[in-house]
Order: structure tokens, then C-alpha cells, then sequence
């Protein structure tokens, strides 16, 4: 347990560190760490030492690394994609905020085996194992607000996707990069870059893959208030949607998406165009959600709060708010919570 200044104090320190008047001990820099899910880079403001310059003075070094990245095996590959899903169902419980030390770290592993591997049929196995990392840790720096770091992230998947050969990894980082641009005040622009990445994967898309992009299309188009798009395009999300409950894409484990997801991101995107028909949705949504997706039911509370407020129902739309802020602080998302704030001022 670490222990901590009195609120007086701490409320001196915190003007100190905006000012730059004091540095942040490494105490301190741990709590505010987990607490803002950020790095050490972002806390401070100055990048990290790289130190001196790799292999000055010989090749020995460089040539250890690039024998240990041939020795990258298929069962290592496995590894790091099990390591990216294990974090993946840690932040659906839990949030991002806790895990950037952890994603950092993973990230850099992956980076530095497909730096030194050689040969294609090393580099393409390691580079489809850091593609799904970085999208993952990108929308995770979405959710704590670090949008910079988010954008950095999705340009290195599209890179890492684009070394694999493997378009569907790589339309889907295009389309979840999308969402910064919205969040930015871009949605128009976020509409362009989704239906950029519809046409970049033509064909060679799965279903649910298809379907996914969509579904995002319609909640990107209500966003950019363009309703009867929004519209045509749930409609047509609805319609490339494979039968039955599996929820995940065997080809692309990034996806998630069934009839109950799809019910959900239909009511979002109607309750953000005012459609009244957004409230059976989302309760239909509610029903079947996996009660492991704690941030997936926030989002899902504040569309029900949105959707509420549209038809003037301020009773349900707190009480759902309500729930959404607690939701939203378990999880430590920015994201949500600013947007909580944003239906907070409506009633």
C-alpha cells in the first residue's frame, strides 16, 4: 500500500506538476500511472533515455538478435497471440487503465522479434501477432483518452497488417482508427476512412468481418448526422450477419459479433439519430449481453440514457446514467465517462 499526502497537500503537488515547478517522484508516478492509463512518456512530457546506440563497436550483438528472431518459432507466435488475448479479457473486466505498463511491454517484445527477424516466413507470422496487439492496445488507448498514442498504435498495425498479407486485420485497424477521427471532431472524415477500408478488403472479407464494418459505418454516419445512411447501412449490416450465437470471427479473433452486438450497436446508432425505436433495441441488447463486457454494458447504459432523454423519460435516463458511471469508473474509461458527462448536462 503506498502511502500518499493529505488532500491539502496534494492538491499543491498536483498544481506543481502541471507547472512543472516539481518533479513526479517514482511513488507518485506509479499511482497516477494505473489511475490516468498512461506512460511514463505521457506523464512526464519528456521521452525516456534511449541510452547509447545499439551495437557501436561491432556486430556480435546484432547478429546474437537476428539469430534469436530465426529462432521464432510458430509455438512462440502462439504464445504472444495468447498473451494479446489474455490482456484483451482482462481490459473487457477490468479496463485499460491498468494494463498499459503490461501492453507497453508486449508490444515492444513483438516490435523488436519482427525488427530483427529476416526471412518472410518469420516476419509474417510475428507481424500478424503484433497487427492484433496494436489494435488491441490502441483502442485501449482510445478508452483512457491518450488519443495520440491511440493513432500511433493503429498506424502500427495497419504497418504490421500490411507485412503479414493479411487485408482483413488491416481494414479493420483502418475502421477503428476511424473512431478517433470522430471522437476528434472528424466525423464526416471518420465516414471517408470507414468506407475506405470497405473498399480496401472487397472480397477477401469474412461475413462478420463485413458485417462489423457496417455496423460501424451506421454508428459513425449517425455521429456525422447523415440518419438515412445510418439506416441503409445497419440494414446492410444486418444482412451479412452469419447465423447463430458465435460471437467470434475464426479468422479475425478481433471481432466480436452476433445478433445480441448487433442489437446493441443498432440501438446506439438509432438513439443517436433520435429514432424511437432505439429503446427496444437496446432493452432487447441488455438481455443477452455477456456480463463480462463491464465497459461494452456502459456504453450500453449511456446509449439507454441517450435514447431515454430523446423521448423526455428523465427518471430512466438518470437512473441508467447512474449505472453507467459506476460501470465506467470499475473500468477507469475516459472515454465513457466524458461522454456520461456530456448526457449529464441534458437533463
Amino acid at each position: 500500500m503506498l502511502g500518499v499526502a493529505s488532500t491539502a497537500s496534494l492538491r499543491v503537488y498536483v498544481s506543481e506538476w502541471e507547472n512543472g515547478r516539481r518533479p513526479i517522484s517514482e511513488r507518485y508516478a506509479v499511482i497516477l500511472r494505473a489511475l490516468l492509463g498512461v506512460t511514463d512518456d505521457e506523464l512526464t512530457g519528456e521521452p525516456t533515455d534511449p541510452g547509447p546506440p545499439a551495437f557501436v563497436g561491432g556486430y556480435d550483438e546484432l547478429v546474437n538478435r537476428i539469430d534469436s528472431a530465426r529462432n521464432v518459432s510458430l509455438t512462440m507466435v502462439k504464445t504472444f497471440m495468447d498473451q494479446t488475448e489474455l490482456l484483451r479479457t482482462v481490459d473487457r473486466q477490468m479496463g485499460a487503465a491498468s494494463l498499459v505498463d503490461q501492453m507497453t511491454g508486449h508490444l515492444a517484445t513483438l516490435e523488436d522479434a519482427l525488427t530483427f527477424a529476416v526471412l518472410p516466413e518469420t516476419r509474417r507470422p510475428v507481424a500478424l501477432a503484433l497487427a492484433g496487439a496494436a489494435t488491441l492496445a490502441a483502442w485501449q488507448a482510445l478508452d483512457v483518452g491518450a488519443v495520440e498514442r491511440a493513432w500511433r498504435h493503429y498506424e502500427l498495425g495497419k504497418r504490421a497488417a500490411q507485412e503479414a498479407e493479411e487485408p482483413m486485420y488491416l481494414v479493420h485497424a483502418m475502421a477503428e482508427q476511424a473512431y478517433v477521427l470522430c471522437d476528434a471532431g472528424r466525423p464526416q472524415l471518420a465516414v471517408d476512412l470507414v468506407r475506405d477500408a470497405q473498399r480496401s478488403g472487397g472480397k477477401r472479407m469474412s461475413p462478420r468481418l463485413r458485417s462489423w464494418l457496417y455496423a460501424a459505418e451506421a454508428e459513425l454516419c449517425a455521429k456525422a448526422g447523415l440518419p438515412d445512411d445510418c439506416r441503409r447501412a445497419m440494414e446492410q449490416a444486418q444482412a451479412c450477419l452469419p447465423d447463430g450465437e458465435d460471437a467470434r470471427d475464426p479468422d479475425m479473433l478481433s471481432i466480436f459479433l452476433n445478433s445480441g452486438h448487433l442489437a446493441r450497436w443498432r440501438g446506439n446508432a438509432l438513439a443517436l439519430i433520435g429514432d424511437d425505436d432505439a429503446v427496444n433495441s437496446l432493452y432487447r441488447a441488455i438481455d443477452v449481453l455477456d456480463p463480462t463486457f463491464i465497459r461494452a454494458e456502459s456504453g450500453l447504459r449511456c446509449d439507454l440514457a441517450q435514447a431515454h432523454l430523446a423521448r423526455e423519460e428523465y427518471d430512466q435516463a438518470q437512473e441508467h446514467l447512474r449505472q453507467a458511471r459506476l460501470l465506467a469508473n470499475r473500468t477507469g474509461s475516459v472515454r465513457r465517462r466524458r461522454r456520461i458527462e456530456q448526457l449529464t448536462q441534458m437533463l
